[in-house]
């Protein structure tokens, strides 16, 4: 049986603007959602999947994320890394969490999540392939308009296409990612979009060209936690969940 990959980064930096004066005082992961902070869930879901080595890329209210550490620390192994530190407040964007853990993550596979989206254990451990491949992670929705859009070339990725305004594809990218260490040079390679941002998919499709990166349709489920009407559509998922949740 081949090993599984044990490291995971979760990005988490961001000031969560979309959730408006919710994120003013912490980060949007701290939003307590049924008397415990979203990123609890997510860290959860993440450990029962088998991810031993958790690196949260921190910055925006750093101090209230190394309280979470404190609170949680018998639970969760938790490395903080603050990107605001490294990458400085002025350098953002999806990939620059990739920068701030070269070092630490080396020459290992691992996986990458963003800390505002939530996963079930099952799909999370069907991306644990420790192949020399890349996975993103794909779901089918009704509306991929409002989301990256997927092209693929039967199992590998073709391009992502960011809130299409014309169909392309059914299934919309999730967020959810294996990255072998070949990830750190495509990252160093891309420059800023339009608006100052440097743009993980960028990266990734630097590797798509090259057949490098693969699609796997997770099964189970996908929650975004970006603004405030995501408050409540989680209360209600965990709600009708909490079977499966009342563990935790």
């Amino acid at each position: 049986m081949a090993e599984m990959i044990k490291k995971v980064v979760i990005a988490a930096a961001g000031y969560g603007t979309r959730m408006l004066h919710l994120a003013t005082n912490k980060p949007k992961h701290l939003i307590n959602i049924r008397e415990r902070p979203f990123l609890y869930y997510l860290l959860s879901n993440l450990k029962e999947a088998g991810l031993e080595e958790m690196i949260l890329v921190v910055g925006y209210k750093k101090g209230a994320m190394e309280e979470f550490r404190r609170r949680y620390k018998k639970e969760f192994p938790l490395l903080l890394v603050d990107q605001f530190a490294i990458a400085g407040k002025e350098k953002y964007g999806t990939a620059i969490p990739l920068q701030c853990v070269k070092e630490i993550v080396g020459q290992e596979n691992f996986l990458m999540v963003f800390g505002d989206n939530l996963y079930s254990p099952q799909d999370i451990n069907f991306l644990r392939v420790d192949d020399n491949y890349h996975y993103i992670s794909v779901i089918e929705n009704p509306h991929p308009e409002k989301y990256g859009a997927v092209i693929t070339n039967g199992e590998f990725l073709v391009k992502l296409v960011e809130k299409p305004k014309t169909f392309v594809s059914n299934f919309i990218n999730t967020g959810l990612h294996k990255f072998t260490p070949e990830i750190f040079e495509a990252a160093d390679k891309i420059t800023p979009s339009l608006n100052g941002e440097y743009v993980l998919t960028d990266a990734i499709h630097l590797l798509a060209q090259n057949r490098r990166v693969k699609v796997k349709q997770i099964s189970d489920y996908w929650l975004d936690f970006g603004n405030p009407g995501d408050i409540f559509k989680m209360w209600k998922f965990l709600e009708r969940n909490k079977k499966i949740f009342e563990h935790q």
